[in-house]
């Protein structure tokens, strides 16, 4: 297993982690990504410690608590072991102070979550989403504060846009409070958009990258090709994906596939961990998150890491998943001496 540093911190994180809204299926939404209970929770959180996962991801909303409670039941007698991520922000609970990164709903949902995975302290805590009612001085005073009684180690932010995160950072600046030093993100070959702004914010200010959903909701994992019906049994189908359908291009999403099989037959590697590794070679990124409904799917994700794609298929993979930009960053590509990209290779 390889470890990478996360932004600017000295937490030490495994490229791959593994994140578990399968945990529970407590509502039709998590009942699409599976229903893992606690017996299997644990098994699979045995496998990934023998493979050197270090960090788990969760969060509050997920299953309406039920990850959480899975998650602390399967890390029994390991919390030394491993690395817990956990978020808040979304609805939970009753009462008009049910959501936001306001000091009373974040005080209350650490508890919660304090309490649900049986733990003293939480590794690293996610704002689940940018609260626009919120003062960000009120969320990231919380937050320091919160780290100041032990209750949580790092802070995070996580579907951000460029100035709610830069904003954040230049609060806590101002005031010496502690930063966010990850930003989880989607990102893959289906959707390039982190590229444009948060990836070259998060170089410049040294934001590690925790990736969610590398494999588009399912949509990179080999079962969807060209002229083929569309599986009606996978997570897009059922209703579950965390992705609109709206901002997945098809004829894009073919033309990635096809390379991605071509590939897949040169290194010997599914289509799946070919996509993943393609993420795991991009620059902030600091651990990518994989789910899996049961032992076969999660030993199929340990093969994504231990290897690299050539440049020559990095290149290819790239040609394929090119989009023109929105403005202005069409406008700023037009003098890359002033407006240089982030280099990949």
């Amino acid at each position: 297993m390889e470890y990478r540093q996360l932004g600017a911190s000295g937490l030490q994180v495994s490229v791959l982690s593994f994140g578990t809204a399968t945990f529970g299926g407590g509502t039709e939404f998590f009942k699409a990504w599976g229903s893992t209970q606690a017996e299997e929770a644990t098994r699979l959180v045995d496998l990934c410690l023998e493979a050197g996962i270090n960090l788990f991801d969760t969060a509050n909303i997920y299953s309406q608590g039920l990850s959480e409670e899975i998650l602390g039941k399967a890390i029994e007698g390991k919390r030394d072991k491993l690395l817990i991520s956990t978020k808040a922000t979304f609805t939970f609970g009753e009462g008009p102070n049910n959501q936001g990164s306001g000091r009373f709903h974040l005080l209350k949902q650490v508890e919660g979550s304090l309490k649900r995975l049986k733990t003293d302290y939480i590794d690293v805590f996610h704002m689940h989403g940018f609260d626009g009612n919120t003062p960000v001085e009120e969320t990231l005073r919380t937050l320091d504060d919160l780290i100041q009684s032990g209750k949580i180690r790092y802070i995070a932010a996580s579907n951000f846009s460029g100035w709610h995160l830069m904003k954040s950072l230049a609060v806590s600046e101002k005031y010496g409070w502690n930063r966010y030093v990850a930003h989880q993100v989607y990102y893959s070959l289906a959707n390039r958009d982190y590229e444009w702004e948060l990836m070259p914010l998060g170089i410049d200010q040294k934001v590690g990258a925790i990736v969610w959903s590398p494999l588009a909701a399912g949509l990179l994992g080999g079962r969807y090709k060209r002229n083929q019906p569309k599986p009606a049994d996978a997570r897009v189908a059922q209703g579950g994906s965390p992705i609109p359908s709206a901002v997945v291009n098809d004829e894009l999403l073919y033309n990635v596939v096809d390379v991605l099989e071509e590939i897949a037959a040169e290194t010997e590697k599914t289509v799946a961990q070919v996509a993943i590794n393609w993420v795991l070679q991009r620059p902030t990124v600091s651990s990518i998150i994989v789910g899996a409904r049961n032992e076969e799917q999660l030993k199929q994700n340990f093969g994504a890491i231990g290897w690299n794609l050539t440049t020559e298929q990095l290149q290819r993979l790239d040609k394929a998943s090119e989009i023109a930009p929105v403005y202005p960053y069409w406008h700023q590509r037009q003098n890359l001496t002033l407006n240089p990209p982030p280099k990949f290779y």
